[in-house]
């Protein structure tokens, strides 16, 4: 049986059920369409109170359906009804298509004609449910982060009709090389249905990270060309070798954007309830991308919490990383971490029995909130990617912060047990490999004239800036990098790796790539750097025959000794002097030298494990 959702369309009773939300809709239909997409039937829904629902007999799985609601349409109070627009089903679990830009989708009421023509049609599915099962993903183990279509769409080992899609992910090649790094989770990039921005088709670019969601429970067709089907089968096949699935959703605005954006799905149902307007009627803009999505509203968690629900159920995935998370937790006052949805999302037995990861920050006023998120919440650390680098650029000072970081950051992160995500690098930003080849961004192919993107990027280049044949700069770059990534397996909590980063990928200084969907983000597995791959194997097996490195308890003076280059104990002007390059720590039955110019790592015997 499906899932039970609150909403959408239900197969039921030798027909469908469709069921629709909206406070200020005055009447709504549902259009059927055929597959070459003529419109059949539009039948008007029966209200009652804030719910539009209609049962049609005679209709099956496969069929193609749109919404179209009618009422005042006045925008700048966040009343968008326009019957000529076509509306994907918020709780579709599929669409026919992919979304794509066409301007009669950014037509206002009056101006333009039906957007059936140019609308991924909403189709009523019934998928397996998932046999449940514990999460296979706790925290302390590596979380891999891909990009579904870049990481296999030039993998040569691949099906060519399988490349850049969830099945790949299951190929016995891609398997193999997931459980040689000892991966314990491996964390999807958006797979929900998306559109690229409007400014992109213009510019020949295509989104390619997938953060611009439209329908938050139909998995994008260009990644899932099987649907849920495919997501399942690729879930157990990753379950099966011991590895969990991560989701990374958003749930902090949608790709209808801001007043001159398009009308596809929440905007044309009841914009005013989804999205957070200013009291003279704008769009709050917390997240950069024109809109903001309104979690304080009852209709928007159930959306959000049934969209989780839908993963679960329908793939037995293990957990989710939140996207901009801080708007999760966005009240009138500010952000609470006892915010109603943040409260919900940490206590509903179902949804708290994955692991949740908040990315703890947004672009809107006090939107910087890390460490301020609750248990069980992890939270992606920033400031041990920005210290660990500043640490091996070699900054004056760092040793004390290093030094806490290691540790798992017990000054940003309360209680017993820290809930740190440690990274160096992520898909935001520049590539591992790019940081030690590059002080300043290059993202001139965004067509934004080097303008998006951090400009701050705590990277050095060796004394030459991008591409070299210098040998004796390549050398430093290597060794840089292996010293990034030792530190990293190293660090006490939940690590985090990009995919590629373990075999040197480039993005030849590009540090905002979303909009590359060519060899700029592809993975380029034939020219990979396999030296390096196998360091970060050894890596891998390293952390995982000693325990103590994947705790993610909070160190105290019983179990680790500092010392100082001499081998001395750390004393407080050791600590405090900013010429202090090097630390030595004792954990375990390991003895860990970090600074200035090598990573040492040795065992109890003496003998060298790493050295670098």
């Amino acid at each position: 049986m499906m899932p039970d959702l609150r909403h959408g369309a239900q197969v039921e009773d030798g027909g469908v059920r469709f069921t629709a939300w909206s406070a200020s809709a005055e009447r709504m239909w549902v259009s059927l369409f055929e597959r070459a997409g003529t419109e059949t039937a539009r039948v008007e829904m029966e209200r009652s109170g804030e719910i539009f629902t209609v049962w049609l007999p005679d209709l099956r799985p496969g069929q193609l359906y749109g919404y179209r609601a009618d009422g005042v349409y006045e925008p700048r109070s966040g009343l968008w009804f326009d019957p000529e627009r076509l509306l994907v089903d918020p709780y579709a679990l599929a669409i026919d298509q992919p979304f794509r830009n066409h301007p009669e989708l950014f037509a206002r009421r009056g101006q333009g004609g039906d957007t059936a023509p140019f609308l991924p049609k909403s189709v009523v599915v019934q998928p397996e449910a998932f046999s449940l099962v514990p999460a296979v993903y706790s925290p302390g183990g590596l979380i891999y982060e891909i990009n579904v279509r870049s990481f296999t769409i030039l993998h040569p080992e691949i099906p060519v009709e399988q490349r850049g899609t969830i099945g790949a992910l299951a190929h016995p090649s891609i398997l193999a090389h997931f459980q040689k790094l000892h991966v314990a989770a491996v964390e999807l990039m958006p797979i929900a249905a998306w559109m690229d921005e409007r400014h992109l088709p213009p510019l020949g670019l295509r989104n390619v990270w997938g953060y611009n969601p439209v329908a938050f429970m139909a998995l994008d067709p260009r990644i899932a060309p099987g649907g849920w089907a495919e997501l399942q089968q690729t879930v157990r096949a990753l379950h099966d070798c011991g590895i969990g699935v991560i989701i990374d959703v958003v749930f902090n605005h949608t790709a209808e954007s801001d007043e001159q954006g398009a009308t596809l799905s929440l905007r044309g149902l009841d914009a005013r309830a989804y999205f957070r307007h200013a009291d003279d009627g704008t769009l709050i803009n917390d997240t950069g991308t024109g809109n903001t999505l309104n979690c304080e509203h009852e209709q928007t968690q159930r959306l959000i919490l049934d969209s989780l629900r839908a993963y679960i159920r329908c793939a037995g995935v293990d957990g989710f990383r939140f996207d901009l998370a801080t708007i999760l937790g966005r009240t009138p006052s500010g952000f609470s971490a006892e915010a109603k949805l943040l409260q919900t999302l940490a206590s509903d037995p179902e949804i708290s029995s994955r692991v949740l990861i908040a990315e703890p920050w947004d672009v809107g006023p006090d939107g910087y909130q890390l460490g301020q998120f609750l248990a069980p919440f992890l939270e992606w650390n920033d400031r041990y990617r920005d210290d660990v680098r500043r640490f091996w650029r070699g900054d004056g000072g760092m040793v004390p912060t290093l030094a806490t970081r290691l540790a798992g950051s017990s000054d940003i992160f309360a209680g017993e047990a820290t809930r740190t995500v440690n990274f160096i690098a992520a898909h935001d930003g520049m590539t591992l490999a790019d940081i030690v080849a590059y002080e300043r961004k290059h993202n001139d192919a965004n067509g934004e004239h080097n303008r998006d993107g951090h400009d701050e990027n705590l990277s050095w280049n060796h004394g030459v800036e991008g591409h070299t044949p210098r040998a004796d700069v390549i050398a430093k770059r290597a060794r840089s990098v292996r010293r990034l990534l030792a530190t990293l397996f190293m660090s006490r909590g939940t690590l985090m790796l990009t995919a590629g980063d373990e075999f040197g990928r480039s993005q030849q200084g590009n540090n905002n790539a979303y909009a590359q969907d060519n060899a700029i983000t592809w993975i380029d597995w034939d020219n990979r750097d396999r030296e390096l791959e196998e360091f970060v194997t050894y890596l891998a097996k390293l952390r995982s025959e000693y325990e103590v490195l994947r705790g993610v308890s909070f160190l105290t003076d019983d179990d680790v000794t500092w010392l100082d280059e001499a081998g001395k104990p750390m004393d407080g002007d050791k600590w405090s002097d900013p010429e202090t390059r090097s630390l030595q720590l004792g954990l375990g039955d390991l003895k860990i030298t970090l600074g200035p110019d090598e990573v040492l790592i040795e065992d109890k015997t003496g003998e060298v494990l790493i050295r670098c």
